[in-house]
């Protein structure tokens, strides 16, 4: 197992002794660490929807609620499964969930290694994937002065934008690039999530924003403060709002 990657994990057996073969089978593994135990998957279940849980270990008898009603209530969630229990008969079920291995009691260690490199696989090609689409949506194509000429820019290198007429100015670092574009395809190209209109004539980083005063914002790096227009208060009143404490 690769030691540099930590994958959080719960156990979840009404059974405290199960639960204490799983958990020192857990603290013997430096990939794994230990968020929390259960006896019960109502508790389990409660902690999953406010907690990330990136591995399961669980029971499949258990009073009230069984392991497979569990992981069939949390099927819309990354937690991968791995099951635990001392009944075989119930395996094929737990695979038409998905789920990672299965683990038959007693749990010996080597097999509980052997489940627990497939589940660190499975979220390690996951964690890839989605980096790799990240990436690939962290730029965009824009027409510049020149004619013919396309120009790659990323998020990350925008502090704010300004418009001029049938041009805006992209800022970064006090230093501009003009675009030909207008205000309303620009945010049609950025992640709403990171930018926001604050004036028909600017658009802000929203990580950039440094306080509000007034009817202004002020941006890091930019002494003068930019205009907020009517139309765009309650947006900034809410990120600002959604930040405070």
């Amino acid at each position: 197992i690769k030691k540099h990657l930590m994958v959080t994990c719960i156990i979840v057996d009404d059974e405290q002794h199960a639960v204490d073969v799983i958990a020192y089978h857990v603290n013997q593994t430096p990939s794994l660490k230990l968020l929390h135990t259960c006896n019960n998957p109502v508790e389990a279940l409660e902690y999953l929807n406010s907690n990330e849980v990136q591995l399961l270990f669980v029971d499949i008898q258990m009073p009230g609620i069984t392991g497979i009603d569990l992981i069939k209530t949390i099927g819309h969630k990354n937690t991968k499964v791995i099951l635990c229990t001392a009944y075989s008969e119930y395996a094929l079920e737990g695979y038409d969930l998905n789920v990672v291995d299965y683990l038959l009691k007693p749990v010996s260690f080597p097999r509980f290694i052997k489940a627990v490199q497939k589940a660190i696989g499975l979220i390690e090609n996951e964690a890839a994937k989605s980096a790799v689409k990240k990436e690939e949506n962290n730029f965009f194509f824009v027409k510049t002065e020149q004619k013919g000429k396309l120009l790659k820019i990323s998020f990350d290198e925008i502090d704010y934008i300004e418009s001029r007429r049938n041009y805006v100015a992209i800022y970064k670092n006090q230093k501009h690039t003009m675009v030909l574009s207008t205000m309303k395809d620009m945010m049609a190209k950025l992640p709403p999530d990171k930018f926001l209109r604050i004036h028909k004539s600017f658009i802000v980083a929203v990580e950039k924003i440094n306080g509000t005063q007034g009817n202004n914002v002020n941006l890091a790096d930019y002494k003068i403060p930019f205009p907020v227009g009517d139309n765009f208060k309650e947006p900034l009143k809410h990120i600002v709002n959604k930040k405070c404490y």
